[in-house]
């Protein structure tokens, strides 16, 4: 007659050993669309009438830094804000990622309100000099947010990105773009091929920027209206987007480097954007 083994550390009469109960870990605090931190940040936030804020929060430390934000607003927006609360440092942190760099300022505020880009469009109506940004499947928030600081340093009218592949507005994204995402209007699309022919039919002429271009970005002509797109770190441009777009273009980069992140890519060529209408219009200046 056979027996059944027994398995290691058990036994017929005792049943299996007792095994302790997993250690349960610190629940982390998500990355929160209705939270803003940052001096930055929460400047541009308390200044934008299109921003809903529900709560005003800071450390003792940082009293005096908010006491001037505040000051340096309309009176008209200053009275429609709630009263600021202090709070000791612990407190202040409830509810924001543990890494968060918030320099004793953080905001409760409600999401901005959706931007639609057949508005912004017909927005620009009569504008013959705009720049927008595209991203193709860009979905790190930091890279977002820095691609947002870079577009408001060198005036892009919007940005445009796909609903679906993109990071929410949330507070990481947000303190990336230090305060950018309140200045810069971002439009998300379903379908990033139609946006961009949306766009050409609004005369924009949409440059991709890829490796494999086959010019130098300073050979193409930036001013007008004019669509810069960028693809995510690695992959690039997806292959739809670089046969809508008009042309593809590729920084100068020297060997063995043969590309950029694409929040450092996106600043070059917003770079090269500026320059191409500042200098166009130096040019008018001296002519007339």
């Amino acid at each position: 007659m056979s027996r059944r083994k027994t398995r290691p550390g058990t036994s017929p009469d005792r049943g299996p050993p007792h095994r302790a109960a997993p250690l349960s870990r610190p629940v982390q605090p998500v990355d929160d669309p209705t939270q803003i931190y940052g001096r930055h940040a929460v400047q541009t936030a308390l200044a934008n009438p299109r921003r809903r804020i529900v709560a005003i929060r800071h450390t003792p430390a940082a009293a005096e830094a908010l006491a001037a934000i505040l000051h340096g607003l309309p009176a008209a927006r200053r009275s429609a804000l709630p009263p600021p609360e202090a709070l000791d440092r612990a407190d202040a942190e409830t509810g924001i990622p543990a890494d968060a760099v918030h320099q004793g300022l953080i905001l409760k505020v409600e999401p901005l309100p959706d931007v639609d880009l057949g508005d912004l469009i017909a927005g620009w109506e009569g504008r013959d000099d705009v720049v927008v940004v595209v991203l193709d499947q860009v979905t790190d928030p930091h890279n977002v947010g820095a691609v947002l600081r870079s577009a408001a340093a060198f005036g892009a009218a919007a940005l445009v990105m796909q609903d679906r592949h993109g990071p929410p507005a949330t507070g990481t994204l947000a303190k990336a773009a230090s305060g950018a995402l309140d200045v810069v209007p971002m439009a998300r699309v379903v379908n990033l091929a139609r946006a961009l022919r949306d766009l050409q039919e609004a005369g924009f002429w949409c440059t991709g920027l890829a490796e494999e271009g086959g010019v130098d970005l300073d050979r193409v002509d930036l001013r007008g209206r004019c669509a810069l797109v960028f693809g995510a770190e690695g992959s690039g441009l997806r292959r739809l987007t670089r046969e809508t777009c008009d042309a593809l273009a590729r920084l100068p980069t020297v060997p063995p480097i043969g590309s950029l992140n694409v929040s450092a890519a996106a600043a070059v060529a917003l770079y090269q954007a500026r320059l191409a209408r500042t200098v166009a219009g130096d040019l008018q200046s001296s002519n007339g």
